[in-house]
């Protein structure tokens, strides 16, 4: 694992406005010199193709990592809005920002900690190492050994995370829309509102550390999967004290046979569908470094319960409705039950209609098989290749509830690392297991979680 490099925080809102300031002017450079190399060729351009520059992506990337935060979360959430539905340039640069934040210098890390755990912190462990082992939007990872032996993973929020998500967005979403880069018929306002509140809500670890003591009382005596324990001494809402998981990224299933590679793939998908029909709370980041896979073991840690989300049972009622319709290839019920979940509150015409239900019959091609073979399927580029029409040439651009968007995000996730290790999997039967009446769902709290 690479080592994040490191780099001061400027946690001011008008030091982060201004590093907002210094992008769009660097952006707005490298489009006039792009264009006047077009225009003296005599070529054509557009202010959108000016945007899209390498120069220009590497531009956004970089500083959204620099600022870390909210700024750069908000690129992670477009992301997932815009999908397939935007420029494959832009939709690439956006998921770099998923895990590619700097680090704090010790000079900024050491006030964090001396503020949750008191000036002397450091004599309570024999071991604290300073440089990261992750570093990510909200926060970054430290190992650890307390004095008593034991090694942990010490989660630690970006000092004025919390001050500066409002204002990070709307600047940030400012900035997309000067720069051209996203479509202009996109309703920002939903997602940003939602954005807001699910941010606020990621930057309480106490919050987090519930969230990881109920996937364990869930999971419990199913060895296929661990959760850390939580540290509850050294826990409080801006540091997270968790036991430290050994294994390695999700990726290196690629090392694996081709029965371990379809095993783990499938119980992925089912765990996914147990964690919304069933628990009604899904961890909705699919990104690989979030799975740890022991090879020994044979057992997947699950790790980052900041992105769970708990959904309401008319929601849940919706997505097995859409399922069930899907399954059954009825496109009728399948508009009904989208409606039902809101992803028609505005006014459309047919032919809109009609490409937003082919999205949803082709997002859900491999319920219609008894198996679906990923490694042999081109569903991504038909569905980027759908979606763009639907947006560029149709004109239509309605973001769902966000809620929404982050189960795309986790299901899209699986598909990827289906088709990545080219899989064949029975995905219908697993999810049908989860609409069996014996199914059931089960306590929000297990024991021992409530708040």
């Amino acid at each position: 694992m690479s080592q994040p490099k490191s780099r001061r925080l400027h946690q001011s809102r008008l030091g982060r406005f201004s590093q907002l300031g210094r992008l769009a002017g660097g952006v707005a450079g490298g489009m006039m010199s792009k264009g006047v190399k077009r225009w003296s060729k005599g070529e054509g351009f557009s202010a959108r193709d000016l945007a899209l520059t390498p120069g220009n992506l590497e531009r956004v990337s970089d500083r959204l990592s620099q600022m870390r935060g909210a700024a750069m979360k908000v690129g992670q959430l477009v992301s997932m809005d815009a999908g397939h539905l935007m420029p494959a340039e832009l939709s690439a640069l956006l998921s770099r920002l998923r895990s590619n934040a700097d680090a704090l210098p010790l000079s900024q890390l050491d006030p964090v900690l001396a503020e949750a755990w008191g000036s002397n912190w450091i004599d309570q462990f024999s071991q604290f190492s300073y440089q990261p082992i992750a570093a990510a939007s909200i926060g970054q990872v430290h190992k650890a050994v307390l004095r008593s032996g034991e090694t942990l993973a010490i989660k630690v929020q970006y000092p004025g995370v919390r001050r500066s998500i409002d204002s990070d967005i709307d600047n940030v979403a400012t900035l997309l829309r000067w720069s051209r880069l996203l479509p202009e018929s996109l309703d920002l306002a939903p997602l940003l509102a939602d954005a807001k509140a699910q941010l606020h809500a990621e930057t309480d670890y106490d919050k987090e550390a519930l969230s990881m003591q109920r996937f364990s009382g869930w999971l419990r005596g199913r060895d296929e999967w661990s959760v850390p324990r939580v540290q509850s001494q050294l826990t409080g809402s801006t540091v997270l004290a968790m036991s430290f998981a050994e294994g390695k990224p999700l990726e290196s299933l690629d090392q694996a046979d081709s029965a371990t590679q379809a095993l783990w793939v499938s119980r992925l998908f089912a765990l996914f569908f147990e964690e919304l029909f069933s628990f009604g709370s899904v961890q909705t980041d699919p990104n690989y470094a979030n799975y740890l896979f022991d090879s020994e073991r044979q057992q997947v840690t699950l790790l980052d319960f900041g992105a769970v989300r708990d959904y309401q049972t008319e929601m849940i009622d919706g997505y097995r409705a859409l399922f069930k319709a899907a399954m059954d290839a009825d496109r009728a019920a399948v508009f009904e039950s989208a409606r039902r979940i809101g992803y028609f509150s505005e006014a459309i015409d047919t032919q809109q209609t009609d490409a937003v239900i082919e999205l949803f019959m082709m997002a859900t091609e491999p319920l219609r098989v008894a198996t679906y073979d990923f490694g042999r399927s081109d569903i991504a580029p038909r569905i980027r290749e759908q979606g763009l029409e639907l947006s560029m040439k149709q004109g239509y651009w309605h973001s769902p509830p966000v809620a929404s968007l982050f189960l795309h995000r986790k299901l899209a996730g699986l598909y990827l690392l289906a088709q990545r290790l080219n899989v064949t999997l029975p995905v219908r039967d697993l999810l049908e297991h989860q609409f069996d009446p014996g199914a059931g769902t089960v306590d929000k709290n297990p024991a021992g979680c409530h708040p």
